[in-house]
């Protein structure tokens, strides 16, 4: 399927449309913001809402899962409303969810706005974000300079997250800060306004209604058994296995839809690519190493060190400045280095970063001995958030675009919810040196999988519209 002439769909690298790449690199930072700027107002939200970390903790999980479980159907819905539209009715109910949030009485409330409301926006406007990309940078070094762009953007948003959320709570207060999202949420929707969608969209298409269904619950009960790990060992493998049996069903159920002949919530084809399926892997524990060191140095510092907001927030800076000086030079790596050595380094010094703070920051009394360790993380994920992105995205042409991207999207914010779950679950059982380390080192265990899932990707570089590695 061919795309229509416009803006930065010529093959030549010249200047990329920053109409077009603005309000969707915008959409990308305010969409990971709100996954990590929770974590800074753990204190803050416990006290006003008479919850506990536990409850914050499962407010920041649900939006992770729901933008997990829905990140799918939404890449298929694109297809059948268009791009644009999706794009602009998930800013929508995103911004309605950030209003109700800092309005909230209560736990429940802040729930609804923040998890359920937000996430599904989310869900709706991320897959347009990266299928428009794609379609619009169809030169290999132009994608890379755009996703690059997008994926700093989404990098900072989780990275900055705290130390932006600090400074308003400290300033304000913690529900300040979900007006802000709906400030920026006001402002994508004005820069969008001069997108247009480079594919029409077709209504007429069916969508997996069952398997999206599936897919969710599958998701769902896998994410909940690990939140259920320090509550009741049974229950735990009683979900996680319940989980798994649905997945297993959802794989199934589409492979029977396609012998059928009809259209399934996925193409079984999506997963025949073995550099996409690695890109994949590494996207998924990426964001579980971010949102999991995120959340556990969070709570450690404002329950164990009780540092406010704001001294939370800048522990992050260096983090935040590590991602952004590695991201913004994506472009530039992506000249000089294949996709498999980006990552690969990028899985080496992120594993790096955590080691050094757990060597420098478990026993110090100075929260500057974070410093060196953040820095280093911030850079690692820096250097491979973009290729692990391009790698997928590339490896599969225009006409499948909204099924990868839904699929990407969503294994990278199951990783997020599955971090945060994960590490969280070790360090809210026991608010402790001990808890703390024993978190990160979990997390480390876990880079060292991304790692050896990145020296597995092919030496080649891939090339947009051709599946590669099969």
């Amino acid at each position: 399927m061919a795309v229509p002439p416009g803006p930065g769909t010529s093959g030549s690298v010249q200047g990329p449309p920053r109409h077009v790449l603005v309000p969707l690199a915008l959409a990308q930072f305010i969409c990971s913001f709100a996954g990590s700027n929770m974590n800074v107002m753990i204190n803050d939200i416990s006290e006003d809402l008479d919850t506990t970390v536990q409850g914050v903790q499962l407010a920041i999980t649900i939006f992770l899962l729901v933008m997990a479980a829905l990140m799918i159907p939404g890449g298929k819905l694109t297809d059948r409303f268009g791009r644009k539209r999706c794009l602009v009715a998930g800013l929508a109910v995103y911004g309605v969810g950030a209003l109700l949030s800092a309005a909230a009485p209560g736990l429940g409330v802040l729930i609804l706005g923040n998890s359920l409301l937000e996430g599904i926006g989310t869900a709706l406007l991320i897959p347009p974000v990266y299928i428009l990309t794609t379609l619009y940078f169809t030169d290999t070094a132009a994608r890379a300079r755009a996703f690059g762009a997008i994926m700093a953007m989404g990098g900072i948003g989780a990275a900055a997250g705290p130390l932006i959320g600090g400074l308003i709570t400290s300033g304000l207060s913690w529900r300040a800060a979900f007006v802000f999202q709906a400030l920026v949420i006001v402002v994508i929707v004005v820069l969008s306004r001069r997108i247009s969608d480079p594919l029409p969209p077709e209504p007429g298409r069916s969508f997996d209604t069952g398997g999206a269904v599936l897919s969710a619950v599958g998701l769902t009960l896998v994410v909940a058994g690990i939140l259920a790990a320090d509550d009741n060992g049974w229950l735990t493998a009683g979900l996680l296995v319940l989980g798994a049996a649905v997945l297993a069903w959802f794989f199934r159920w589409i492979r029977a839809k396609e012998r059928a002949g009809a259209e399934p919530l996925l193409s079984m084809s999506l997963f025949r690519d073995r550099t996409s399926n690695l890109g994949l892997v590494t996207q998924c524990l990426q964001w579980m190493v971010l949102m999991g060191v995120s959340f556990v140095v969070s709570a450690y510092f404002q329950v164990v060190r009780g540092y406010n907001a704001i001294q939370t927030g800048v522990i992050f800076t260096a983090a935040t400045v590590g991602l952004l000086a590695s991201s913004l030079a994506a472009e530039r790596f992506a000249k000089r280095r294949t996709p498999r050595t980006l990552v690969t380094t990028g899985f080496v010094v992120t594993v790096g970063g955590i080691v050094t703070l757990l060597a420098l920051a478990g026993g110090a009394q100075s929260a500057w001995a974070s410093t060196p360790g953040l820095l280093l993380i911030g850079l690692g994920l820096g250097v491979m958030l973009t290729p692990s992105v391009n790698v997928v995205q590339s490896s599969f042409p225009e006409e499948q675009q909204g099924e990868i991207s839904g699929l990407s999207r969503s294994v990278s914010n199951l990783g997020s919810s599955l971090g945060t779950a994960i590490a969280g679950t070790i360090l809210v059982a026991d608010l402790a040196v001990g808890s703390y380390a024993a978190a990160l080192i979990v997390l480390a265990v876990i880079g060292c999988g991304g790692l050896v899932a990145a020296t597995l990707l092919p030496r080649q570089r891939a090339v947009a519209g051709q599946g590669s590695g099969r």
